[in-house]
């Protein structure tokens, strides 16, 4: 279990858009975090493959945004997390990610929770929205049977009639039994399948939801976050302004400290 160490954090922006917005991210996670004593990992996908529309923005292409995450990791010395959709992107993600994260909508993908395994990074998965937080041992299961013991969870809310997700905190304990666990203090807060085709949010939630899993016991906290959220090419709704991060993160820092205290 990680709950042992300071809180872990996964941020950054949710895609890859530029090297410039990139690293600027990364920049300022690494600054927050060591600051903080905190160890992180910055996140970017370089593809986006699950949208609502057609015309939706998914990406720079695979291998330039893999460059640009490349190039982040070497100039700044930080670890990636990175999205993969299937098998066969495992082991050409994992040439640059420390972090392979299988997408909520793919958690029962067996193939793809395999390979994944098979890279021998870390794997995390996060909770499909229709899943029970129970069954998320069998995703555990599978990466565990396939030689990998460095397997993460993360709960990103549980869907709540056609347009709405909820967050039920039982599920961190859970989940934890199985695997350190992490919370996404963004897309849970995702208001998706809008007549619009473009997913909505609730991003002044954030810190309560933030708050509320560190107090239940989360080993590290998920969080996209981008300079000018209404501006970001995918997720602007429920991102975090960047500026907002080293405030969110000090108050959690103490409050995890806290219940580590007092456990």
């Amino acid at each position: 279990m990680l709950n042992s160490r300071p809180l872990h954090v996964l941020a950054g922006p949710c895609a890859v858009e530029s090297l410039e917005t990139t690293a600027t991210v990364a920049g300022e996670v690494k600054r927050v975090c060591d600051k903080l004593g905190l160890p992180f990992h910055v996140k970017a996908s370089y593809r986006k493959a699950n949208r609502t529309r057609l015309d939706s923005f998914t990406g720079i292409g695979d291998r330039e945004a893999l460059e640009v995450l490349g190039q982040v990791k070497a100039d700044l010395g930080v670890g990636i997390v990175t999205d993969i959709h299937l098998p066969e992107e495992a082991a050409m993600a994992a040439e640059v990610a420390d972090v392979l994260q299988i997408p909520a909508f793919l958690c029962r993908q067996t193939d793809l929770l395999v390979a994944a395994a098979q890279t021998g990074r870390i794997v995390n998965v996060k909770k499909g929205q229709f899943m029970a937080p129970s069954s998320m041992k069998h995703a555990v299961d599978k990466i565990r049977e396939s030689g990998n013991e460095q397997v993460w969870l993360t709960e990103r809310g549980t869907m709540h009639g056609y347009g709405d997700l909820v967050v039920d905190m039982r599920g961190l304990t859970e989940m934890r039994a199985f695997a350190p666990t992490f919370m996404d203090l963004t897309h849970s807060l995702q208001q998706p399948n809008q007549a619009s085709g473009v997913t909505g949010g609730r991003p002044e939630l954030i810190a309560t939801v933030a708050r509320a899993a560190v107090a239940a016991g989360v080993d590290g906290v998920f969080i996209e976050t981008h300079p000018d959220p209404s501006k970001a090419l995918s997720d602007g709704a429920n991102m975090l302004p960047l500026d907002q991060l080293e405030g969110l993160l000090t108050a959690l820092s103490s409050l995890h400290e806290w219940r580590q205290a007092h456990a």
